[in-house]
């Protein structure tokens, strides 16, 4: 199941960071900080081609019927999500609320998808990598100890970043189709 394995990969390579700080820490020592940066970048690119292509390949058996109007929420649901998950690595107060906003994001994201599709796949995907961001929190959590804020940077950072997490959320509508093979917009 190429869908699984590419949750596994992504799950462990971003555990192997939250877990295995002093593994980490040898591994940047013997690679490099830049060689190290590019092998997790490429192991998380074949973990999402993995999900991707697992994903399309899955035939759609439904294990649940969503009540009628979920794909709405969903809809609703995801600005917030995405929202959240570009404002991980933003200048925003967003901070100043959730201490893990681009997880949280994840959380969002999945729950979201969850109320809508029924099927094997999407309990899986959104299941999957609901339970790996739960997971992932508390180990962080566990890690780095009690939560230190950061500074405030302001209204108008904060908006500039809501704006950029829109204008993710109506790219990845539209591109939606290309990765997931459903389009959100009826035709005609």
């Amino acid at each position: 199941m190429l869908l699984i394995a590419g949750i596994l990969l992504w799950a462990a390579t971003h555990l192997f960071v939250a877990l295995g700080v002093d593994a980490r820490q040898r591994l940047i020592a013997r690679l490099g900080t830049g060689p190290y940066r590019g092998l997790f970048s490429l192991v998380l690119v074949a973990a999402l081609a993995l999900i991707v292509l697992g994903w399309r390949a899955m035939p759609v058996e439904l294990l649940y019927s969503p009540p009628a109007g979920m794909r709405h929420v969903t809809m609703a649901l995801m600005p917030f999500a995405v929202i959240l998950f570009t404002s991980a690595r933003a200048p925003t107060d967003i901070k100043q609320w959730i201490r893990h906003p681009q997880l949280t994001g994840v959380k969002l994201w999945a729950v979201a998808h969850l109320l809508a599709h029924g099927e094997t796949r999407a309990v899986i995907l959104f299941g999957g990598l609901l339970a790996w961001a739960v997971l992932e929190v508390i180990l962080i959590n566990r890690r780095d100890g009690a939560w230190k804020k950061p500074a405030p940077v302001g209204a108008l950072k904060t908006a500039i970043s809501a704006v950029v997490g829109l204008v993710v959320t109506a790219a990845l509508m539209f591109a939606h189709p290309w990765f997931t093979g459903l389009s959100l917009f009826p035709h005609g």
